[in-house]
């Protein structure tokens, strides 16, 4: 499966496709199934068997305890101990590594001497944040910009996770921080200043995939290791670019993804 947004939908493709490659049968039939609080039950209860995941961000929703070490290595680890008693595994991560960012226009920057998040909280009560639903009780989101940098906003606009209504609304004045993710395309291509996460309110949230063990376990062998060289070729890079091919060139996920990996020698 996948969440609700263009980058997940691309990595979805490209595991499903390699292993399509490997000769696996892949049903996609509950794609673009929603948010994390749709998704990560759906694993739970074998309603789908694989999803591309965002390590730190995961490891918070499964325990609200573990905001995470900034340490890919050390996250996997406590990622996967929470894990074990839900019969899920965490794959080998990739490079690329995508998460919440704030944005604001250059009008904004410029008008408040906007740079890094703690520039925020001596205005942030003359602004209203637009962000995901999910946002005033994500951690990494409202919750955390309290508790981090003191930051609390006039108002908050329940839009989407980094997608088109942010978007809209940031150029519309209707919000003026947004929240979007970090490798977003949209932040270069309109010029919006993305503000330093200075006192690291966000994790390492590499990009791994999340397996049951019933599949994992019953899968020949070469299952692991073709989803592992899935992400071994990923990078922040070259993630935003084909997220910039989809959310902004308009091209099919699954196009992009089969390019992907024929450029890189995953499949024929």
């Amino acid at each position: 499966s996948s969440f609700n947004f263009p980058e997940s939908q691309i990595l979805m493709e490209l595991y499903g496709q390699a292993l399509e490659g490997s000769g696996y049968k892949v049903d996609r039939s509950k794609a673009n199934l929603g948010n994390r609080q749709v998704v990560e039950p759906a694993l739970e209860r074998g309603d789908i068997d694989l999803v591309p995941e965002y390590m730190n961000t995961l490891l918070l929703f499964v325990d609200k305890t573990q905001k995470g070490s900034g340490d890919a290595a050390a996250d996997q680890k406590a990622l996967q101990t929470v894990l074990t008693p839900k019969n899920l595994t965490v794959l080998d991560y990739s490079p690329a590594v995508d998460t919440n960012g704030f944005v604001v226009t250059k009008a904004t920057a410029d008008k408040y001497n906007l740079k890094k998040m703690s520039d925020l909280a001596a205005v942030a009560g003359q602004l209203t944040l637009g962000g995901p639903p999910e946002c005033p009780t994500n951690a990494f989101c409202a919750p955390g910009l309290k508790s981090t940098y003191g930051i609390s906003f006039k108002d908050f606009k329940s839009l989407d996770a980094g997608g088109p209504l942010t978007v809209a609304a940031i150029d519309a004045g209707q919000v003026q921080v947004g929240e979007l993710f970090t490798t977003d395309p949209t932040i270069v291509v309109k010029n919006y200043v993305l503000l330093d996460d200075d006192k690291h309110l966000q994790g390492a949230d590499n990009i791994a995939p999340v397996v049951r063990n019933a599949l994992l376990n019953s899968a020949p062998a070469d299952f692991k290791t073709t989803l592992n060289g899935v992400s071994a070729k990923l990078t922040t890079a070259n993630v935003t670019d084909m997220v910039k091919q989809v959310a902004i060139d308009k091209k099919d996920p699954k196009d992009v993804a089969t390019a992907f990996l024929k450029a890189q020698g995953l499949t024929k």
